[in-house]
């Protein structure tokens, strides 16, 4: 029987999967549902400024009621306003995790990194579990989880881009370098993105667009959950050297006429 897979430990949370799924942009709420429950993911995030929190109608909130949620700051371009609605989110969910976005350009939607490590101070400082949203740079990753980042979430590419891993060698470094985990945020496409991700040193992926607009969003998650997994494993049980000849798997010696 194989080992049992180590669970992804996050401020003293365990969660079972390394997988973390978004909840906008699906084409109805029962298809959202269905793919949050096929991503096996312990973890949804919720934008504040996109969901209902007085309880009518099909509010994301409630129908998720009972799992743990990862509200984030979407649309923040000032440090003043992530902490606003991190408190709003942390009353309104009681929750005291938050994903903390600071915007910087509209059009790339990169953070404004400045910003964004006030954002993540002041919340620390507030006794929130901060999981920023980041550059894929060693250096700002490493200020956010010296600021007290319960996890840092630099970016495979740009939102929604579908584009998969951009820069795997700044991504590998991060991995090797942090002593935080590292959520890969942004940017993943396909489940062949989230393998990547984690083999390049990930302990999770978060993503959104990639299930909810794909053709079948509930196949995607069901795909995705299992990318992670096969990821995570595959580094795991550690790849053979890569090599610039072939050698072949069968001994050459006592072939039959030699």
């Amino acid at each position: 029987m194989p080992a049992k897979t180590e669970n992804l430990v996050i401020a003293g949370v365990e969660l079972s999967s390394r997988l973390f799924i978004g909840t906008a942009g699906y084409p109805n709420q029962r298809i959202m549902l269905d793919a949050v429950e096929a991503s096996g993911s312990d973890l949804v995030t919720l934008s504040l400024r996109r969901i209902s929190l007085q309880g009518h109608g099909s509010d994301t909130a409630r129908l998720l009621a009972g799992r743990r949620f990862l509200p984030n700051t979407a649309g923040c371009e000032m440090a003043r306003d992530a902490i606003l609605t991190a408190e709003l989110a942390r009353e309104a969910l009681g929750t005291n995790w938050i994903k903390v976005e600071v915007i910087g350009d509209r059009e790339t939607l990169y953070p404004d990194v400045g910003e964004l490590l006030e954002a993540t101070r002041q919340l620390v400082d507030r006794g929130f579990v901060v999981l920023p949203y980041c550059n894929d740079d060693p250096v700002i990753c490493a200020r956010l989880a010296d600021l007290g980042a319960a996890a840092v979430m630099p970016m495979g590419s740009l939102i929604g881009s579908g584009m998969g891993v951009a820069n795997p060698a700044n991504l590998e470094l991060i991995c090797a370098r942090s002593p935080v985990p590292v959520i890969v945020d942004a940017g993943i496409g396909t489940a062949s993105d989230a393998v990547i991700a984690m083999e390049l040193g990930a302990s999770g992926v978060l993503l959104n667009t990639a299930v909810a607009k794909a053709d079948d969003p509930v196949r995607m998650a069901r795909a995705m959950r299992h990318a992670v997994e096969a990821g995570y494993e595959a580094r795991m049980a550690g790849r053979i050297p890569r090599r610039g000849r072939a050698e072949p798997s069968s001994p050459q010696l006592g072939l039959v006429g030699s």
